[in-house]
């Protein structure tokens, strides 16, 4: 799957935790532009790794502070 077909994936799957509707670039931010409390990232990265079938360390998690790191690491982690 290439960067295209997981970003959009992406995009549907962060839609119902966009509560403010945000409009999301690659250079979003989940906690500042989003909004995103430790929670809501736990319930999204969940949703990541089911949807893609696979699994996102915690050392992964702490370097993705956009929303086009967290594509990159999607696409990376599938390969």
């Amino acid at each position: 799957m290439d960067r295209a077909e997981t970003a959009a994936k992406i995009a549907a799957l962060i839609e119902p935790f966009n509560k403010k509707g945000v409009a999301i670039t690659d250079a979003s931010t989940f906690a500042g532009d989003l909004e995103f409390d430790s929670l809501t990232v736990m319930d999204f990265v969940a949703a990541i790794e089911d949807e893609f079938d696979i699994i996102i360390s915690m050392n992964q998690q702490a370097e993705i502070e956009n929303y086009g790191q967290l594509i990159d690491a999607v696409v990376k982690l599938q390969d």
